[in-house]
């Protein structure tokens, strides 16, 4: 088994970064190397800004290399939630920013030509219990009539022929769709760098000041100068800007992904191909990669040290979790076991904006994948001074109490979420 990401080990690196000191003036310096920052360094760079790429590791090295994979339209929870707490027009915008996320990342691979596997597969919301099947019955009612009528709701009898294991329904959403992330984000980077934008691996940030009408950053390899600055890395955001590190609670998701599977295997456990998630509150989210392994994912851990280590008793966890939902995978082997951080906000909303000048796109709270390189493409839009189409434009974001960048309530998070699954 090897304790590193499937997506990382199965794409080339990234050649484009640079190699001399970080140096220079540019218009925009965006700090992190993932979905979001790349998206929007290329949307600049296509703008004819100069921009600099500031990544702490190497390209996708965080959340954007470190997922499941999957590209789920849609709201991550509930849309009649949403409505009660955005408000009726912003929870519809917000479900079709999520919407056009995919549209976006088709017509970004189709103008690349990034080999990344996209396809449009329709995700599965499966209900865990009986109960659980009528909330996703209500939820589907609203969205199906309100927002989205590229939904339906499958009965358990329906399921049979989309899963090998035995569930009380779901809401399927078509829209939704997969891909190889790790192909993808280094794709990605190609473009960004192929239209004009500097890429600068292994360049932490360690202080930002304003001053002078300029952003000054330092970094280990040197400092640069900008006109804007994006802030683009979620939960791996660092101390340097405290004020996001206070309002995102940074929590570890852990994935594993079996051998390739047999055709009677992926017949008897997947035969519908398409991207699942469990409506427990602990729950698990799967799908086949483009080599027909399961990857297979949850939270096999609620640690306050937010770190996103794997280890064999992670892999053990996961793969119980993997034998209770398909038994008959019980002894399949297990490849792979990765883990990454997942960048959640209180209310589980994403946010985007700026905030004393700075600008920001994260907090997507389990959406990331789809989500980010479509809203850092916003965010790039709003500093090129076009039309700003951020679905989340001016929604209060306050800071986690008591949270000021180490999550030491996430034990007690997660023993709270058991006994909830426990009982109802």
């Amino acid at each position: 088994m090897k304790f590193l990401s499937y997506w990382h080990d199965t794409a080339p690196a990234f050649a484009g970064a640079e190699e001399g000191p970080v140096d220079g003036h540019y218009d925009v310096a965006v700090v992190g190397g993932g979905f979001t920052g790349l998206g929007a360094a290329r949307q600049l760079a296509k703008a004819g800004a100069k921009v600099v790429v500031l990544e702490a590791e190497a390209v996708g090295w965080g959340a954007s290399g470190r997922n499941g994979g999957h590209l789920n339209n849609g709201l991550a929870h509930s849309y009649l939630a949403a409505k009660a707490e955005l408000g009726t027009e912003r929870a519809i915008a917000l479900y079709k920013a999520l919407d056009d996320s995919i549209d976006t990342i088709e017509a970004l691979i189709e103008e690349e030509k990034i080999d990344c596997s996209f396809r449009r597969t329709g995700k599965l919301k499966l209900a865990s219990k009986p109960q659980h099947f009528q909330a996703i019955a209500r939820n589907f009612e609203a969205v199906h009539s309100e927002v989205d009528s590229d939904t339906a709701l499958l009965s358990a009898d329906d399921l049979k022929q989309e899963i090998g294991s035995p569930f009380h329904g779901a809401m399927l959403s078509k829209k939704s769709a997969m891909m190889h992330m790790g192909r993808y984000v280094m794709g990605l980077a190609e473009a960004a760098k192929r239209h004009g934008a500097t890429i600068f691996e292994n360049a932490a940030v360690t202080g930002h000041r304003q001053a002078d009408r300029r952003h000054h950053l330092k970094t280990g390899r040197g400092s640069v100068t900008a006109d804007a600055v994006l802030v683009a890395t979620g939960a791996y955001t660092p101390s340097t800007f405290g004020y996001f590190r206070r309002r995102i609670i940074a929590v570890g998701s852990f994935i594993i992904a079996t051998r390739p599977l047999t055709e009677a295997e992926i017949a008897a456990t997947m035969p519908g191909n398409r991207t699942c998630v469990t409506s427990k509150n602990i729950g698990n989210y799967f799908r086949l990669s483009p080599d027909n392994r399961i990857i297979f994912g949850g939270r096999a851990r609620f640690s306050a040290t937010s770190d996103h280590g794997s280890d064999p008793k992670i892999a053990a966890t996961l793969k119980a979790s993997l034998a209770e939902i398909f038994p008959q995978l019980a002894s399949v082997e297990i490849d792979y076991c990765w883990g990454g951080l997942v960048d959640i906000t209180k209310d589980r909303f994403p946010r985007a904006g700026c905030h004393d000048g700075v600008w920001y796109a994260m907090g997507y709270s389990g959406h990331g994948a789809q989500l980010s390189t479509h809203l850092g493409m916003l965010i790039a839009d709003a500093i090129l001074g076009r039309p700003d189409c951020n679905p989340m434009k001016g929604l209060e974001w306050p800071a986690v109490p008591g949270h000021f960048g180490t999550p030491w309530f996430l034990p007690l998070v997660g023993m709270y979420y058991k006994m909830l699954d426990s009982v109802g």
